[in-house]
């Protein structure tokens, strides 16, 4: 009997490459996809030989190669889209077609197959929210006309096209709206606020942090999202459904508890918020314990060690 076969994009990426490694260990057949726009092959190095991976270098915003024709697919897990404000912002536009044409070309390749589709959104779609923690049922309060709107509206326009594919042609449809996840494979260049501070630590350079440092955020290991995304795509579950940990923190708040674990002693240096930055952002995950039995178990002082230890050698490899 055939493995199933799943397709993964954006596959390379910190989060995509996690998920390649889950599904591998589930017993599935899983294809990756990634332009190598954001993502690093050294994700999956540790894959390209496994029997039941293959990794295709493709952007999918274009046509599928033609060689591509598996004989059936379980399903596709879209995770394709620069995912931090240095990158989407660097390539603004690439984001905005991976949010459209992309997602529509993936709807499509599920379609064709009736293949269960699965889409990575954002908390982002909240904006900078005036109800706090953010329920799924927050439309938002979002700049569509800003220096963040090219994620915020990509990730909003592709929910749209989710919605009606699945009631145009009864796709099999489901979304998770990703609060701030961190842990190993993260891009020690990639602006997030985690792998920022923990590099600055290491080298021993200055914390960047932006405004007064009171602004917070909400952080989830990749092992609790990861555990997360799996149990939506095995239900009925239609979404959008929250994925991230409640645990509220400020920027000093993590900026202390980095240097602490790091044994770190830079200064702290206040630079301007950026523009839309939100203030505060907190997902309720009542949704996630009740329609699918799940939430995060890591706590923030586990992940960081983690993290951090991941973080050392990378930077010892590179130096």
């Amino acid at each position: 009997m055939s493995k199933p076969i799943i397709v993964i994009t954006g596959g390379a990426g910190f989060l995509g490459s996690h998920l390649c490694d889950a599904y591998l260990a589930k017993g599935y057949q899983v294809v990756a996809i990634d332009n190598l726009s954001t993502g690093f092959t050294r994700n999956l190095d540790h894959l390209m030989d496994h029997p039941d991976f293959s990794f295709i270098k493709h952007d999918i915003c274009q046509p599928l190669p033609p060689t591509f024709k598996p004989a059936s697919i379980a399903f596709v897990a879209n995770l394709a889209s620069p995912a931090s404000p240095p990158h989407y912002q660097r390539l603004a536009l690439e984001t905005l077609a991976a949010g459209s044409d992309g997602t529509r070309n993936m709807l499509e390749l599920a379609k064709k197959y009736g293949a269960r589709f699965f889409q990575a959104s954002t908390s982002e779609v909240y904006g900078d929210p005036d109800i706090h923690p953010q329920p799924e049922s927050y439309k938002g309060s979002v700049n569509c006309y800003g220096p963040r709107s090219m994620y915020d509206e990509s990730k909003r326009f592709s929910e749209s096209l989710i919605y009606n594919y699945r009631h145009t042609y009864r796709v099999s449809t489901t979304i998770a709206r990703f609060f701030n996840t961190y842990g190993p494979r993260m891009d020690p260049n990639d602006g997030r606020v985690v792998s920022n501070f923990i590099v600055q630590s290491l080298r021993g350079e200055p914390l960047t942090i932006h405004g007064d440092g009171k602004q917070t955020r909400s952080f989830c290991y990749v092992d609790d999202l990861i555990r997360g995304i799996i149990k939506l795509i095995a239900s009925s579950e239609e979404g959008p459904i929250n994925l991230g940990n409640p645990s509220e923190f400020t920027m000093l708040e993590l900026a202390q508890q980095v240097q602490k674990l790091t044994g770190g002693h830079s200064k702290l240096v206040h630079k301007p918020l950026p523009g839309d930055d939100p203030l505060q952002r907190k997902p309720d995950i009542s949704q996630a314990k009740a329609k699918l039995g799940w939430q995060p178990t890591i706590g923030l002082d586990e992940g960081l060690k983690k993290t951090i230890s991941y973080f050392k050698q990378l930077i010892e490899t590179e130096d």
